[in-house]
């Protein structure tokens, strides 16, 4: 008899975000998924995002790995974002066999592991990742725009579009901003 090999995806969002933390997701589908949900989550309108995510949380062992703010300012973009997958694949509460990334850029120390560029649009548990990713970080900005109403993150979830360029000039910078990114440093170093 075939075993199959225990494979986790993983993918991470926002790290071209002005504000807001890096989050990644790692994970291993059950054989109940419904494998034509899965596809980049940059594909699928919010609504029917939040549905699938909902799906794939209740077919599939998964798990969320945050880096925050400051974590981006002390280590760049890159090392927070690898941080956050390194901390979804750790917590996963089975461990792979296999990881495939979406990338081309690998944690350190996993074992087993391919790194695969647009593996969002490729690999089903990549795309499953990226969707569990992004809701939950979609989610989370949401949650900040209620405290945080004049950047419209309700509607780009941190990314600078222009409502949100528009908040920093008028209201400057909160501490959920990356000060490191060139907008902010620019803002900040006038």
């Amino acid at each position: 008899m075939k075993h199959n090999i225990v494979t986790a995806g993983v993918d991470e969002v926002g790290r071209g975000c002005l504000a807001g933390p890096v989050v990644s997701a790692a994970v291993i589908l059950n054989k109940n998924i419904n494998l034509r949900l899965l596809k980049d989550s940059k594909k699928i309108n919010f609504k029917n995002r939040i549905e699938i995510a909902e799906h794939i949380k209740l077919n599939s062992y998964y798990a969320i790995g945050v880096a925050s703010v400051e974590e981006i300012l002390n280590l760049n973009i890159l090392q927070a974002a690898l941080l956050s997958m390194k901390r979804a694949i750790n917590k996963l509460s089975i461990k792979p066999e296999l990881v495939l990334i979406d990338g081309n850029f690998a944690p350190k120390g996993i074992k087993k592991f391919k790194t695969i560029v647009n593996g969002d649009e490729k690999i089903k548990c990549i795309s499953a990742a990226s969707i569990i990713a992004k809701t939950y970080r979609d989610l989370l900005m949401i949650k900040l725009s209620e405290k945080y109403k004049n950047y419209a993150w309700e509607r780009n979830f941190g990314y600078g579009t222009k409502a949100h360029m528009d908040g920093l000039k008028k209201f400057g910078i909160t501490s959920h901003h990356r000060k490191g990114f060139k907008p902010i440093y620019n803002m900040l170093s006038k």
